[in-house]
C-alpha cells in the first residue's frame, strides 16, 4: 500500500520534497497547494502526474484519501497547518522552524500528540553522510567522554532583503540547524548559551535588527562544551565543518567538493571550492530524510526527528537571541522568563 501525500506550499523546497517523494516506491504526490498556484505550477504538476493543483491547503487536508501532509508554507502558516492537519488525523512533515514562539510550537506539539499523529521536523544535516558519521563515532565510544563540539556554517552568499525581514534572525533561520546538530551529535541536552554577534557583510542587517556574524558557546547538559560559527557571506563557498573532541581523541570532517581532485604546480596547491550551497551540498540527506518519514509511516519505525526536536532547537536559539541582546550567558531554564521582560 502506498502512503498518499499533499504537499502545502509549492516553492522551491516543496518542490524538491515533492521530487524526492516520486522516487520513492511506496508514496504518491496526489496533490498540492500553493496560495499563488497558477499555469505554471499546473503544468509542473501534470509533468509529475500529480492529479490535483490548488490554492487552498484546506482542499488537501480535508481530502479523506491523503495520509500525509508536507508542510513547506512560510513559517507563520506552521503552527495552525499543523494542529488542522492533526486534527484530520493526517501524519505531518514541517520545514523548520515549527515557529517563532516557543508557546506556539508548545501548543502543535501538544496537538500532535493528543491527535496521535507523527510529526517529523526537516532537519535535513542529520541524514547527512558526514555528520552521520560523526554521531556514529561519537555513540560508540570511538573518542571517549565528549569534551568539545566545533561547529562552522557560512553561506556562499548572503539572503535578499525580503528574506532578511521575515526570516527570524540568525539565530532561529540559519543557526538553528547548528543547534540541532549540536544536539544531535553530543547526544546531550543545552543547559546554557552564550551569543555574540555583528554587522559585518552587509548594513541591511541591522535595518532589520540582525546580525550577519555570529560566534554561540554552548554549555551541556553532560559537561562538554560547544562553539558553533555562523556567517551570511563566506566568498570561497558553503563552509560546513565539524568537529568533535574527547578524551580518547576526536573526529571530524571537512566540506563536500564537487571532486576530490589537487593540483599541485610551482605556484601553488588549488583544489575546487566546496559544493555551492544547501541543495548541492545536502541533496542526498533531503532524500534519505523523506525516505525516513515514509518508511516510519509505512513500517511502523520510529520518526528520526520528532517534533520535540525541533521544540529544543528553538529553545536555544531563543536563548541564543536572548544571550546576544543581554551581553551575557543565559540558561534556557531562564528563557520564558526573560522573553517577557
Amino acid at each position: 500500500m502506498k502512503i498518499r501525500i499533499g504537499i502545502i506550499g509549492a516553492g522551491r523546497i516543496g518542490k524538491i520534497h515533492a521530487d524526492n517523494l516520486l522516487r520513492l516506491a511506496q508514496a504518491e504526490v496526489v496533490a498540492v497547494s500553493d496560495l499563488y498556484a497558477g499555469p505554471e505550477l499546473e503544468v509542473w504538476a501534470a509533468d509529475r502526474g500529480i492529479s490535483t493543483v490548488t490554492k487552498n491547503s484546506d482542499d488537501i487536508i480535508a481530502r479523506p484519501d491523503i495520509d500525509a501532509v508536507f508542510i513547506c508554507s512560510s513559517t507563520d502558516t506552521h503552527v495552525p497547518l499543523i494542529k488542522q492537519a492533526a486534527r484530520a488525523g493526517k501524519h505531518i512533515f514541517c520545514e523548520k522552524p515549527v515557529s517563532m514562539d516557543i508557546a506556539q510550537t508548545e501548543e502543535a506539539v501538544e496537538a500532535v500528540r493528543q491527535a496521535g499523529v507523527k510529526l517529523q521536523i526537516g532537519f535535513n544535516r542529520r541524514f547527512d553522510h558526514n555528520f552521520k558519521r560523526v554521531r556514529e563515532h561519537v555513540q560508540a565510544g570511538t573518542i571517549g567522554d565528549l569534551h568539545i563540539v566545533k561547529i562552522t556554517s557560512r553561506d556562499p552568499n548572503p539572503p535578499h532583503e525580503d528574506y532578511i525581514k521575515v526570516s527570524g534572525g540568525i539565530f532561529m533561520d540559519m543557526m538553528i540547524h547548528d543547534f540541532d546538530m549540536a544536539r544531535f551529535l553530543s547526544g546531550s541536552e543545552v543547559e546554557e548559551v552564550y551569543a555574540q554577534g555583528n554587522v559585518l557583510v552587509d548594513p541591511v542587517f541591522a535595518k532589520y535588527g540582525d546580525v550577519d556574524t555570529a560566534v554561540v558557546t554552548l554549555r551541556f547538559a553532560n559537561g562538554a562544551l560547544g562553539v558553533i560559527d555562523n556567517s551570511r557571506q563566506a566568498v570561497y563557498g558553503y563552509d560546513q565543518r565539524v568537529e568533535v573532541f574527547g578524551s580518547k581523541g576526536s573526529v571530524a570532517v571537512a566540506n563536500d567538493h564537487p571532486n576530490t581532485a589537487v593540483v599541485s604546480t610551482a605556484e601553488g596547491i588549488v583544489s575546487d571550492k566546496p559544493l555551492h550551497f544547501f541543495l548541492e551540498r545536502y541533496n542526498d540527506a533531503y532524500i534519505e530524510e523523506t525516505q525516513m518519514f515514509i518508511d516510519s509511516l509505512a513500517k511502523g519505525a520510529p520518526l528520526p526527528v520528532e517534533g520535540n526536536d525541533g521544540l529544543q532547537a528553538e529553545r536555544i536559539a531563543l536563548a541564543a537571541k536572548l544571550s546576544s541582546r543581554l551581553k551575557r550567558p543565559v540558561k534556557l531554564s531562564e528563557i520564558h522568563e526573560l522573553s517577557k521582560a
